[in-house]
């Protein structure tokens, strides 16, 4: 979990782990990949291959369904998850041939969560997931979240401003004016994954 005020450069480094930003400077590596010197073609190929992204604001295409949203990204990637099984994942797929206008904020995050993991990601990156919603919806988005940390082992970072769900994380990443200020680890969990930047 990444977490901070706003401003802090929350979104920046999100956006810069999953290769849609460079750094002024510094650099960042995933596995074999240079994101710092790679060009948009490389990024965009690092992105499709290894990052899911879920956004605060769900990104579903209005004259889909649940289920074609989701087949939007599995059609594009190499080893795919049954768009089925990752509405079921999230709790959703009864609501499969519904639209994003039938569907609540919560099941419509939810089903941006589907379409994110709907490619088997190595690394899921979520960018205040919850801040849309109520308490009570956000805390099944971040129930599904940690369901798929948990049962695909995809390394996943949520950045967030809500200091009250620090505690779901293995680790937690505090962040001041664009500066790490402290990093606390929940020692009592295990990492949900081998991967490391």
């Amino acid at each position: 979990m990444i977490l901070g005020p706003s401003g802090s450069g929350k979104s920046t480094l999100l956006n810069i782990l999953g290769g849609l930003d460079v750094p002024t400077e510094g650099a960042v590596t995933y596995r074999d990949h240079d994101l710092t010197g790679a060009d948009e073609r490389e990024l965009t190929r690092f992105r499709r291959e290894h990052v899911g992204f879920i956004f605060q604001f769900y990104n579903l295409v209005a004259g889909l369904t649940a289920i074609q949203n989701v087949i939007l990204m599995t059609d594009i990637a190499k080893d795919p998850m049954d768009p089925v099984e990752a509405l079921r994942l999230v709790d959703l797929y009864d609501r499969k041939d519904h639209y994003p206008a039938q569907l609540s904020g919560g099941e419509q995050q939810r089903v941006a969560i589907a379409r994110a993991i709907g490619k088997r990601p190595d690394v899921l990156l979520c960018d205040e997931p919850t801040g849309a919603l109520d308490v009570k919806t956000g805390i099944v988005v971040l129930e599904a979240i940690a369901r798929i940390n948990r049962e695909l082992g995809t390394l996943t970072a949520v950045i967030t401003h809500n200091a009250s769900i620090a505690d779901m994380a293995d680790r937690v990443i505090y962040l001041s004016n664009g500066s790490i200020a402290r990093i606390v680890c929940n020692v009592d969990k295990k990492p949900a994954s081998a991967l490391d930047w």
